[in-house]
């Protein structure tokens, strides 16, 4: 998988534009569906990730790209359950977790925000 272009609002994998969240899955890209986050909107100003999604654990690392400004927050709920699951967290502005993905491992998972 190949990252070759981020800007606000859209990113560019493998030659397909993409201009909404992603969550990478063990190589699969399928779009964030954020719905079940949604209800902590007010309390963050801002939709965080939350565990109510749908979060692909099944890995060694789990980064978050949290978009163009680092504005998409890790609700703590996550953190604590990537400890428990022994799953390295790692969030960071988006393009700066594009830059840990374009080396990683098969043991690494992502959700991209793609803008904010």
């Amino acid at each position: 998988m190949h990252f070759e272009n981020f800007s606000f609002g859209s990113i560019r994998i493998d030659g397909v534009t993409y201009e909404h969240d992603l969550v990478i899955d063990r190589g699969e890209i399928r779009k964030r569906n954020k719905k079940a986050s949604k209800q902590y909107r007010d309390t963050y100003g801002h939709t965080p990730l939350s565990t109510k999604e749908d979060i692909p654990w099944g890995c060694r690392r789990l980064v978050v790209g949290t978009g163009a400004d680092g504005g998409l927050p890790v609700m703590a709920e996550v953190r604590k359950e990537a400890q428990l699951r022994k799953v390295e967290l790692l969030s960071l502005p988006t393009k700066a977790a594009i830059a840990i993905l374009n080396g990683r491992g098969k043991e690494t998972n992502a959700i991209l925000h793609v803008t904010c």
